[in-house]
């Protein structure tokens, strides 16, 4: 005799086997995610679909175990005999033809319930003293399924490099000519005298590629065991690269292997806030790049603590400058943007054309790599997991930048 609700739960399972068996056959043997078309969402949200198949294919399991054992106590109810002692004396098993009776007729009617001593029920009493009280300390842990979200800690996020242009390079080093002698003799002469003599001269410049790196062992179970591994570091490890990049393109001391941040570049102007508003301090920077530096700033780079400062300025009856609190307010100073940046002194801000005097060459954009050859991991069962990066920060005119200090 069939078992419904046991047909209906191989049904089940058989369905969500093929599901998931999809998505494997899509990732390939290598697992790439990306490839990945029939659950739709990036990395994370297939990894989540894969555990959230496995998990409901491992409570089938268990309910089909379960109903599995029931059947197999039916069908042996339904044919024993009711005595168990039929056919012993000729040593053949007597033919006893298939019960109709429910599961619960056949207990009721079974050795086992009706040799049972005394009552069962509300009525029933347990001649033992409880000892310990069956509390969660002391009884069974409730079960606690983990959610597939994780909160990344709290870091500075990358804030500069936006600001200034991209370009790629082929060299150890970025060259380039820079003119370091103008003299503009032209004047009005009269007929037949001698026309004045310029002068021009150029040096060469250079800046150097520097490597930043960074690797981190993981075992082979963590990789094998949980899907969620291989994006989470495929994340953080890039990100770890951009943020320290972040750092160096503003405050980079120059010292290899370090890059020269624009504030440690020879010849940057410098604006003292001394008694005056901040905006009046910036806005002085500003003309200092129009006309020493014959530039356009492009961007304000300030510490959210100074920003907060200008911010909440307000006139003598408390109007707030920079906008109602109920407005998110402009996040510009003078027309130019600010980048609010943590990475940057605090009491001091850069004023800058980014945009035409600055450029991130990047000799080789992020590479990750594998391998298990580091030191003993071949033995322990662990992979070094490496990132890097090369580039150069290049100014190409130094007074292009001023920063505004004591703000």
């Amino acid at each position: 005799m069939g078992f419904p609700a046991l047909e209906e739960l191989e049904g089940s399972i058989e369905t969500k086997s093929k599901s998931l068996h999809a998505i494997f056959d899509e990732a390939g043997p290598d697992m790439d995610l990306g490839r990945v078309k029939s659950v739709k969402g990036d990395s994370r949200a297939i990894a989540g679909e894969i555990r959230k198949l496995n998990d409901e294919l491992s409570d089938l399991g268990e309910q089909r175990d379960n109903l599995k054992a029931v059947e197999a106590a039916a069908n042996r109810i339904r044919h024993a005999p009711d005595g168990g002692e039929s056919g012993a004396d000729t040593g053949t098993a007597p033919t006893v033809a298939p019960s109709t009776k429910s599961l619960g007729e056949l207990f009721t009617s079974s050795r086992a319930y009706k040799g049972r001593q005394g009552p069962v029920g509300p009525e029933a009493h347990l001649d033992v003293e409880l000892k310990t009280l069956m509390a969660t300390t002391a009884g069974w842990d409730p079960e606690v399924t983990r959610t597939n979200r994780f909160i990344e800690s709290a870091q500075r996020p990358v804030q500069v490099t936006d600001f200034i242009p991209p370009g790629t390079t082929s060299q150890a080093a970025v060259a380039y000519m820079e003119e370091t002698t103008f003299t503009n003799a032209a004047a009005e002469t009269a007929e037949g005298a001698t026309y004045p003599e310029a002068t021009l001269a150029l040096t060469e410049k250079t800046s150097i590629v520097r490597k930043i790196p960074v690797y981190l062992p993981v075992t082979d179970e963590q990789l094998e065991d949980e899907p969620q591994v291989r994006g989470y570091i495929n994340n953080r490890l890039p990100f770890m690269l951009r943020q320290r990049l972040d750092l160096q393109l503003l405050v980079g001391n120059g010292t290899p292997p370090n890059l020269r941040g624009i504030l440690n570049v020879v010849g940057i102007q410098t604006q003292a806030k001394g008694t005056d508003p901040v905006p009046d301090a910036i806005y002085k920077a500003i003309v200092k790049v129009r006309v020493t530096g014959r530039a356009m700033p492009s961007a304000v780079i300030i510490h959210p603590n100074d920003w907060q400062d200008v911010r909440l300025l307000r006139t003598a009856d408390g109007i707030y400058i920079w906008g109602n609190p109920s407005d998110a307010g402009p996040e510009r100073i003078w027309g130019l943007p600010i980048g609010q940046s943590d990475a940057i002194t605090e009491n001091t801000a850069l004023v800058g054309d980014f945009a035409n005097f600055s450029e991130l060459a990047m000799r080789r954009g992020i590479d990750i790599q594998v391998s298990n050859s580091h030191s003993t991991y071949f033995v322990e069962g662990k992979q070094a997991i490496r990132a890097d990066l090369r580039c150069a920060l290049v100014i190409y005119r130094p007074t292009a930048f001023a920063t505004v200090t004591g703000i």
